[in-house]
């Protein structure tokens, strides 16, 4: 007789079910939904303009134009390389320079095959050169070890370079810089043609001192050939700029170009080694012209070194004779000279000579008619007909000229 009171319960709860379920499904329908973020420009499938159907037919004109254009013959780019070769030309015997020479007077030969001078010049035009002059503590010791404690060690290497900067660059038409290097090379005033500027150069050599031992002279010739990034110059004394790009020898858009290297010949450790600076030295194609000052230590003081470095740190023999051979290489392959002094009151005939060397080299190119592959080395030799009989004059006569051209690019790795 229970059945009865349980009936009207479960009646109840059924009610309670329906009416819960009817309501979550309610809110669930009610809840808003996200807006969907419209793209491009909020519009979807958005239809061509005029304007749009215009382009793509232009475009597509533009590529069957290319596709079936004719090759006309006769009409082609061509791109040339010029190689730029200074010669001076002077008697084996008396050391003459020869001047007056013209163009007939030459003849150059890559790998042994003779080529067309497409450009020459007399030497007549101005001259730019970069004074480059070891200035470290060991530049110090040798210069006092030579000339003797009266005077700062330091001037055997300012004088050569205050010689040519004061009797032999002209303004307006010479231009001139000067870079001093110990473990890097630091420009102190770059290419100019003021002779106020030039004054204070020099002063600036005489009036400091030397502030390290180290000589990175593979690094120093790297620089100034090729350039880079190093301190601000010091003339101008830019504190808001210490660090500026600094424009090599190789830059410059001169007719005659030239180094002057005044140094010892040796290097401590460079970033680069003796191989990467001769390449280096090779490829730009500008004369070195070297006043060695090791030598005339090593001269005086040659029974008193060891054949190897002392623990030290000083330089050995073969260190000596090592440094006179790189400079010596230097100067051969870029075409310049080296001057291996011996006493102090050579400099001034080395500089003289220096200039007039300078003054007289010959301007020859000729174009490459054919591709060269890149990276690989071409020997380059000059012969000169003095006197115009058709036969040229080896015995006689020396060319002075750069001994290697380099093709510009990455050689071909072998698979």
């Amino acid at each position: 007789m229970q059945m009865p009171i349980y009936r009207p319960f479960a009646a109840f709860l059924l009610l309670l079910v329906l009416i819960s379920t009817s309501t979550f499904s309610t809110f669930g329908q009610s809840r808003p939904q996200r807006p969907e973020t419209p793209k491009g420009e909020g519009k979807k499938n958005r239809r061509p303009s005029e304007e749009d159907l215009k382009k793509q037919e232009e475009e597509r004109k533009r590529q069957e134009e290319e596709k079936n254009a004719e090759v006309l013959p006769g009409v082609e780019k061509i791109e040339t390389n010029v190689v730029n070769v200074d010669a001076v030309v002077y008697n084996k015997k008396t050391g003459e320079i020869i001047t007056g020479l013209k163009k007939e007077n030459f003849a150059i030969y890559e790998e042994g095959v003779k080529q067309t001078i497409s450009n020459f010049a007399t030497p007549e035009a101005p001259i730019t050169v970069t004074l480059v002059v070891e200035y470290s503590k060991w530049t110090e010791m040798f210069g006092q070890a030579q000339g003797g404690y009266f005077e700062p060690g330091t001037y055997e290497v300012i004088r050569p370079v205050a010689s040519f900067l004061t009797k032999f660059i002209k303004p307006p038409n010479d231009y001139a810089s000067v870079i001093a290097f110990d473990m890097r090379p630091t420009p102190i005033t770059d290419f100019t043609n003021d002779p106020g500027r030039i004054r204070q150069t020099i002063d600036i050599l005489l009036k400091n001192y030397p502030a390290f031992r180290e000589n990175n002279l593979f690094d120093a010739i790297k620089f100034s050939l090729y350039g880079g990034k190093t301190d601000a110059v010091v003339l101008e004394r830019d504190k808001s700029n210490e660090w500026r790009e600094y424009g090599g020898m190789v830059d410059v858009k001169a007719k005659r170009r030239a180094i002057i290297l005044v140094a010892s010949g040796i290097d401590t450790f460079s970033k680069i080694n003796f191989g990467d600076a001769r390449k280096l030295v090779q490829e730009a194609g500008i004369p070195i012209y070297i006043i060695s000052t090791g030598n005339l230590f090593y001269k005086k003081y040659e029974q008193y070194l060891p054949a190897t470095d002392g623990l030290t740190g000083m330089p050995g023999r073969m260190t000596f004779l090592q440094a006179a051979n790189q400079l010596r290489t230097f100067a051969k392959e870029s075409g310049g000279q080296l001057f291996e002094m011996t006493f102090p009151s050579e400099v001034g005939a080395y500089v003289n000579s220096i200039n007039s060397l300078l003054r007289s080299q010959y301007s020859l190119a000729y174009d490459l008619d054919n591709p060269h592959t890149p990276g690989k080395k071409y020997k380059i030799e000059v012969k000169v007909d003095v006197d115009g009989d058709g036969v040229t004059d080896e015995k006689q006569y020396v060319v002075q000229n750069r001994s290697f051209y380099i093709a510009p690019g990455t050689p071909e790795k072998k698979k």
